[in-house]
């Protein structure tokens, strides 16, 4: 198994961990920074296994497959545990995940049709605001942040859409080979 792969299933394995501190962040004297640095350290991970693959060549089906999975598990993580402290809107996590399965079902009936459908930058860009909205959650600091905070997550929830509508528009013949 490869480095970008090891780090794949790190930042899989950082889940547990993360979200236990986040849910007992009261009861952990600086709960809420340790929570946010191992959701930066997950996060990192995405980017770094990444870079490795494609510099390397590093490039397997498992890395495919597992990279975004990973990062869908550790994004609806946090914001499911945001949820449940009530810092985020339910419908913006429900919007937010409904939008991972359509892509991941997408995927999966390309995959059927031999069909690989790449990540977009729409995607990247999506992630990377999802992250950044995370960590802002997380670290609640208040005064202009809280502006900021909302700010990102109306760019993470239009990105969310935008990504998700480029997807079909791009991709609109896998669904015409299905039967």
């Amino acid at each position: 198994m490869n480095l970008p792969n090891k780090l794949t299933i790190l930042r899989v394995i950082m889940i547990v961990p993360f979200v236990i501190v986040m849910l007992a962040e009261n009861a952990i004297p600086g709960g809420k920074w340790i929570a946010l640095a191992l959701f930066i350290v997950a996060s990192l991970t995405d980017f770094v296994d990444g870079y490795l693959a494609r510099k390397y060549n590093l490039v397997t089906n498992f890395g495919k497959f597992m990279d975004p999975l990973a990062d869908k598990l550790l994004v609806c993580a946090a914001m499911i545990c945001l949820v449940e402290m009530g810092i985020i809107p339910a419908w913006v996590v429900i919007i937010i995940m409904s939008r991972e399965f359509i892509i991941s079902g997408f995927r999966l009936i390309a995959s059927d049709n031999n069909v690989v459908i790449a990540a977009s930058y729409w995607g990247k860009f999506k992630t990377v605001f999802q992250m950044a909205m995370i960590c802002l959650m997380i670290a609640d600091l208040g005064g202009v942040f809280v502006v900021i905070t909302q700010g990102v997550m109306w760019i993470a929830l239009a990105l969310t859409i935008i990504s998700l509508v480029d997807y079909l528009i791009k991709n609109k013949e896998v669904m015409k080979d299905t039967k």
